[in-house]
C-alpha cells in the first residue's frame, strides 16, 4: 500500500509541475522547423538556435493558443542560445535553480506542440565542468539527461524535482539530450538583449583537419585567408598547418575553434606553423567575428 501510495503521489507531483510550467512554455514555428522556447523576461523568449530556422517568418503559440509574431533579437550557434522578441503581456517568466543537480537527480522536461504540452520524464545521466561546444562556445556545465525528447521539445525547459529550471534540453551527438545550463542561458541572452549577439574570436582563416606525420596525427591546415584578417596580418599563409596555440598541441579544427571563444577577442597568441617541412611560430591579434 505504502508504495503504491508513494507513486501516486510521485504522479500528482510531476502532473502538478507540468501544469504550473506550462504557461511559460510556448511552441515555436520557423520556416520548416518546430520547437520549443520559454519566457526568459517579459516580451523575451529563449530557444534554441540549431532549431530555429536561418530565414522566413517566426510564430509563437501559447499555451491558451493564442499566436504572435515574433522577432528575432540575437542568436548565438556557439551555445544553442537565440533569443525572440514577442510584443504584448506574457506570463511570468519560470524560476531558474539556484544550486546544480546531481546524478541521479529525477528531472523533467516540458516543451510544446501548439498549445499543448509536451512532458518527458527522465534522470540526470551526468554533471560535470564548464566545457566548450564544437563551436567555440563556453559552456557553464556539461548536463546530459537519461531521456527520450520529443523533436518539438527541445528549447523548452527541464526542470528539478522542486519545479525549479535548470536548463534548456537540446539534442547533442547521437540524440543524447543535453542541458545549456540556466547560468549560460542568463549570461548569453543577457548579451544578446542588449547587443544583438555574442562576441567571438576571428582569426581571419579557412582551415580544414588533415592528416600529418603520414597520418600519426593531426592538424589544422590553412585553406584560405581573409585578406586585412587577424590571420594575414600575422604573416600566416594558405598551406601553413597549425600545429599549436599558445604551446599547446593543435590536432584539427575543433580543438582551434574551443581556442576562440568571447575571451579570446583582442588577445595575441603564440600560433606554431609547419610550412614546406619547417616549424615556425608567429604571434597573431585574435579579432572579433563579424
Amino acid at each position: 500500500m505504502e508504495d503504491r501510495l508513494s507513486l501516486e503521489a510521485l504522479s500528482a507531483q510531476l502532473s502538478r509541475l507540468t501544469q504550473d510550467a506550462a504557461p511559460k512554455v510556448v511552441a515555436i514555428q520557423s520556416h520548416r522547423a518546430i520547437s520549443s522556447g520559454f519566457i526568459w523576461r517579459d516580451g523575451l523568449i529563449v530557444t534554441a538556435d540549431e532549431a530555429l530556422a536561418d530565414e522566413g517568418d517566426v510564430t509563437v503559440t501559447f499555451a491558451t493558443g493564442e499566436r504572435r509574431p515574433a522577432s528575432i533579437a540575437g542568436r548565438d550557434p556557439a551555445t544553442d542560445i537565440a533569443l525572440l522578441r514577442v510584443e504584448g503581456e506574457m506570463p511570468v517568466a519560470p524560476d531558474f535553480a539556484a544550486a546544480p543537480v546531481s546524478p541521479g537527480a529525477l528531472v523533467l522536461a516540458i516543451g510544446a506542440d501548439q498549445s499543448a504540452v509536451l512532458a518527458a520524464f527522465g534522470i540526470l545521466a551526468r554533471s560535470g565542468p564548464a566545457w566548450r561546444s564544437m563551436r567555440g562556445g563556453e559552456i557553464d556545465a556539461r548536463i546530459e539527461l537519461d531521456m527520450r525528447l520529443r523533436r518539438q521539445a527541445e528549447g523548452g525547459v527541464v526542470l528539478d524535482a522542486a519545479g525549479k529550471v535548470i536548463g534548456m534540453p537540446v539534442f547533442g551527438p547521437r540524440q543524447r539530450v543535453l542541458v545549456i545550463p540556466a547560468a549560460t542561458i542568463e549570461r548569453i541572452a543577457e548579451q544578446l538583449a542588449t547587443r544583438g549577439r555574442v562576441a567571438h574570436g576571428f582569426i581571419g582563416l579557412g582551415l580544414q583537419t588533415v592528416p600529418v606525420d603520414q597520418g600519426e596525427r593531426t592538424a589544422a591546415m590553412v585553406m584560405g585567408v581573409a585578406p586585412g584578417g587577424p590571420g594575414a596580418a600575422a604573416g600566416i599563409h594558405q598551406g601553413d598547418m597549425i600545429v599549436s596555440w599558445q604551446g599547446e598541441a593543435i590536432s584539427g579544427v575543433p580543438q582551434l575553434l574551443r581556442r576562440l571563444g568571447a575571451e579570446s577577442v583582442g588577445r595575441t597568441a603564440l600560433v606554431g606553423l609547419r610550412r614546406g617541412g619547417q616549424l615556425l611560430e608567429v604571434s597573431l591579434t585574435v579579432g572579433e567575428k563579424p
